[in-house]
């Protein structure tokens, strides 16, 4: 029932929010990981890569998914409660809200003393771009886009999925979003064997990633303008992220805060200019980091009551057609 999917996501929100992430805890991702790379030393080889990169997704997606039905389906056969239990365990893995705040604060730290070179160090554990080099407004845009980004690829996105089809299509899009981020890079090793789970991380992000974006500008006034330009904003600058979906989050971002993101990153000392989102208002300072993980919150909250809503309709229509339905 997906009443027992919503009850086991808000358990798995709070399991997130007190426990987190802990570093020496065994976690699905990083059995994943190993996983991908069994597939991709065996098949990342000779032709047809784009099409062993196709087997190499499947084959992940398949595992995980039956993986995670049977235990499901066997923890629901013993007791509801315990299917309840085992789902909001699975369910909290493929979250990341607390670990996403965190890692900003992290940043936010050592800005806020003073100390360039020690936000630095820790950007660069968050992000891919050269971070030797940069000053106090473009560390903290680094960590106000990771922030943004990740609102829908590390919390609302698996959510959203766990409410479709329980913990085993949640760790799919996180096995999906794992894939992704090992092999979906534009290079001459991952360009064609990546090809299909930068495709299928995509499909899978697209409507999280919009309602996601809705969801922070509905959530949060935005500081520096009115309500019709930061929506204008996020409706045309989310277009010009080179991601179809990480833009939604960070126009959003943009617009609320009054700042602009994007621009030019370097990555191993090459250039890479970025498109620019929302309008530079006001200089970006380290204090927005903070405003951007309160964002971050109110977003999640906000998502969690939209699938509630949605389960609930979803339920409510079921049962009325089920009653209205000839015998």
């Amino acid at each position: 029932m997906i009443v027992h999917h919503l009850i086991a996501i808000t358990i798995a929100y709070f399991i997130d929010k007190v426990v987190g992430d802990p570093p020496h805890w065994p976690h699905p991702v990083r059995w994943i990981g190993m996983l991908i790379s069994f597939f991709e030393k065996r098949l990342n080889y000779g032709n047809n890569k784009r099409f062993k990169g196709v087997v190499m997704l499947l084959f992940v997606l398949l595992i995980v998914f039956l993986t995670v039905m049977v235990v499901v389906v066997l923890s629901y056969q013993l007791h509801p409660i315990v299917g309840i239990a085992v789902e909001s365990i699975i369910i909290s893995t493929t979250i990341a809200q607390r670990s996403l705040k965190e890692a900003a604060l992290d940043v936010y730290g050592p800005l806020e003393a003073g100390d360039l070179p020690g936000a630095r160090i820790k950007l660069s554990y968050i992000v891919g771009r050269d971070t030797e080099t940069l000053n106090e407004g473009e560390i903290a845009r680094g960590a106000i886009e990771t922030v943004a980004e990740n609102t829908s690829d590390g919390v609302t996105a698996p959510l959203f999925w766990a409410l479709i089809g329980g913990a085993p299509l949640a760790m799919v899009y996180r096995a999906t979003n794992t894939c992704d981020s090992m092999v979906g890079y534009m290079n001459d090793r991952f360009k064609e064997f990546g090809w299909a789970s930068a495709k299928w991380d995509d499909v899978m992000n697209w409507i999280p990633s919009r309602i996601t974006g809705i969801t922070m500008l509905i959530g949060k006034k935005p500081l520096k303008m009115d309500y019709q330009k930061a929506w204008k904003i996020l409706f045309s600058d989310s277009k010009k992220h080179p991601s179809p979906n990480s833009g939604w989050g960070e126009a959003a971002v943009a617009a609320i805060l009054g700042v602009q993101l994007g621009g030019i990153n370097y990555y191993k000392g090459v250039i890479s200019n970025r498109a620019k989102m929302g309008k530079p208002l006001v200089p970006i300072q380290a204090e927005h980091i903070l405003l951007a993980n309160k964002i971050l919150d109110k977003t999640v909250l906000l998502f969690l009551l939209w699938l509630w809503i949605g389960g609930m309709i979803y339920e409510f229509a079921i049962t009325w057609f089920e009653s209205a339905a000839p015998l």
